[in-house]
């Protein structure tokens, strides 16, 4: 039997964005699988812990990062990395693994998962991104169309291993008819979006679709939940704000929504929107199909990748909302079943064995991308 692995696995926060709950799953499923699992992160905003409970198996180390008033994006993104890279020690670690550009640019030689590409403005972000693609010696991906624009702009081979799915939690919410029943009683009915309100969520383009869909359902409501984010997107907030008061909207913003709670908020839903601009997979919106909740994205191919015949499909705020009233107007059973199988197929189980695969060839230079597989 193989000796078990030691994996430090590193994260920029302990808040509910979607590479932080990836990098949680990933290593209570290695832990289950037999490894000796650390995640390493930056306790922000005073955190001493992660958004939710984790599994005791899994090693945590969380670094202090208290807030500094007036700082700029850049400015915590650099202290980001130094606080990192000075707590972090790699001695005894056989696999060092990034899940983003903060982690991978602390630690320098790593694992890297892209989860997904951007395009920064801001001159300490885009270095940030640059060297955490450069200079990581092996890559993953979560879908292939990333991987592919990997290989076409760095000439990056990176191992694809798709993400899981918490399944049972958010199919089991589906069925709790007294959690759902209170969002309901709050509510009513409503489209819901997970991620805030920041551009490559598209907010703006769901807005102007949302005033749009009012006039055949002017009883939906939108409901926005989560937004923890590293980034300042105030000014996007205020032009968002501006466009609803213009729009006559009111959605409901509800922030960060508890760990415990979102599954039933997620099934309650009559429809879950995913209209972001740039993504690599698509967790929160696997979710949606795994509590059997009508789903709409944008039209990108990595979306068409990971769901295709399971949502529906929109370029923009027009076919949007269209595409969010056929949804709205009544079940269809042979997509919701799809939708179902399709995310009780995403198991982290299968994603984590997979990942000890990966490390186990890169441990024995076997991988792509490790220095001796390359000779």
């Amino acid at each position: 039997m193989t000796a078990p692995l030691s994996i430090a696995l590193l994260s920029y926060s302990t808040k509910p964005r979607g590479g932080v709950v990836h990098t949680l799953a990933l290593a209570e499923a290695l832990a289950a699988a037999g490894q000796r699992v650390t995640v390493w992160t930056l306790g922000r905003g005073g955190d001493a812990g992660f958004f939710r409970e984790v599994d005791p198996a899994v090693r945590q180390r969380v670094v202090p990062f208290p807030d500094r008033p007036g700082e700029t994006v850049g400015e915590r993104v650099l202290r980001s990395i130094t606080a990192l890279r000075d707590a972090f020690d790699p001695a005894g670690y056989d696999i060092v693994h990034a899940q983003d550009c903060i982690s991978a640019n602390a630690v320098g030689r790593c694992v890297r998962t892209v989860h997904h590409l951007d395009h920064f403005t801001t001159p300490e972000l885009a270095t940030c991104h640059e060297r955490a693609i450069v200079t990581p010696y092996a890559h993953v991906c979560v879908s292939g169309t990333v991987a592919a624009e990997l290989a076409d702009g760095w000439n990056i081979t990176a191992q694809v291993i798709p993400n899981g799915v918490a399944y049972e939690r958010f199919a089991s919410a589906a069925k709790d008819i007294a959690a759902r029943a209170r969002w309901k009683a709050r509510l009513g009915r409503y489209i819901l979006a997970v991620g805030g309100i920041e551009p490559r969520k598209g907010s703006l383009d769901l807005l102007e679709a949302y005033a749009l869909l009012r006039v055949r359902h002017p009883e939906v409501r939108l409901v926005i939940a989560g937004g923890e984010t590293l980034f300042d997107y105030r000014d996007y907030r205020v032009r968002w704000e501006a466009r609803a008061a213009e729009l006559g909207v009111e959605p409901v913003v509800l922030g960060t929504v508890a760990d415990g709670d979102l599954p039933s908020l997620v099934a309650a839903a009559d429809a879950f929107a995913f209209p972001s601009t740039k993504e690599g997979f698509g967790l929160a919106a696997m979710e949606a199909l795994a509590a059997g909740v009508p789903l709409v994205v944008r039209d990108l191919p990595v979306l068409r990748e990971v769901f295709g015949s399971a949502a529906r499909f929109a370029a923009g705020p027009d076919a949007l909302a269209a595409e969010l009233g056929h949804a709205l107007d009544g079940p269809d059973p042979l997509r919701r079943s799809e939708g179902r199988a399709l995310a009780a197929r995403h198991t982290w189980e299968a994603a984590a064995l997979r990942h000890l695969d990966f490390y186990v060839g890169l441990t024995a230079g076997r991988a792509p991308g490790h220095p001796s597989a390359d000779a």
